[in-house]
């Protein structure tokens, strides 16, 4: 896979991680498997490697790049964000020393989940409701959060968007507040992992990533709530037959 084909992945990623709050692990994951299965067992990990990189940094532009009063909903959730912490420093060290084929099919279980309960659990697709409950991940879920999204390399987002949402919170709202928490797993999980990042695919991935994040967060675009989610939905379908088709190839 070129470097300018992984640039405009990244360019894609940069959309899905302002529009829906995860894109970094959810997009480059699937393109890496992809990209490296080569490397034989090492595939994943380094998968998850490169994608937690790429991770903390698009959550770390999103979260710089997002208004002041959305973010102000996380006061008084230093707690949780120390939980998801640890939880993505256990994760990360998982990721190191387990097996290969563990985190590739936990990842196509763990969105094939999330897909199914979005779907079958009320509160996901319907409109936002005027008050949103800002305590909505409890601290107790901080460090399995942080663990099973740092394991696979997927940020987190995709646990806390659909928590956010069902207590009140609208798309835009859920999106925004996933990238600080999946920054609080992601900067923790890449340490363990430095060894085993593809460098230069994280940095074509940044570089298409970075001005869209940095673009679509100063003029985004106004969509509906409802069919905000539904495109969330669907792109969680998208991703896991992809990585269902990436796993299977690499068995």
């Amino acid at each position: 896979m070129t470097f300018w084909v992984l640039v405009m992945v990244g360019a894609v990623s940069g959309v899905t991680t302002v529009l829906f709050g995860f894109g970094g692990g959810f997009v480059t994951v699937p393109v890496i498997v992809w990209a490296n299965t080569q490397l034989g067992p090492d595939t994943m990990r380094t998968a998850v490697a490169t994608s937690a990189v790429v991770v903390c940094a698009g959550a770390a532009i999103a979260t710089a790049s997002t208004r002041r009063d959305i973010l102000s909903a996380l006061r008084g959730n230093s707690t949780l964000v120390a939980a998801l912490g640890m939880g993505g420093t256990l994760g990360g060290l998982a990721a190191k020393y387990a097996p290969a084929a563990l985190a590739q099919w936990g990842f196509v279980v763990y969105v094939g989940v999330t897909l199914i309960d979005t779907l079958t659990r009320p509160g996901f697709l319907r409109s936002s409701d005027a008050g949103a409950d800002p305590s909505a991940i409890r601290a107790a879920y901080g460090v399995p959060i942080g663990m099973v999204a740092a394991f696979l390399g997927v940020g987190g987002s995709i646990l806390t968007v659909p928590l956010l949402r069902r207590a009140g919170h609208s798309m835009e709202s859920a999106t925004a507040l996933a990238n600080p928490l999946t920054f609080a797993i992601a900067a923790p999980a890449a340490l363990p992992l430095l060894g085993s990042i593809d460098y230069p695919a994280a940095a074509a991935l940044l570089l298409g990533a970075t001005p869209v994040v940095i673009a679509l967060r100063r003029r985004g675009p106004k969509i509906p709530d409802v069919t905000h989610a539904r495109a969330y939905v669907g792109l969680l379908a998208a991703v896991t037959i992809a990585m269902t088709a990436a796993a299977i190839r690499a068995s």
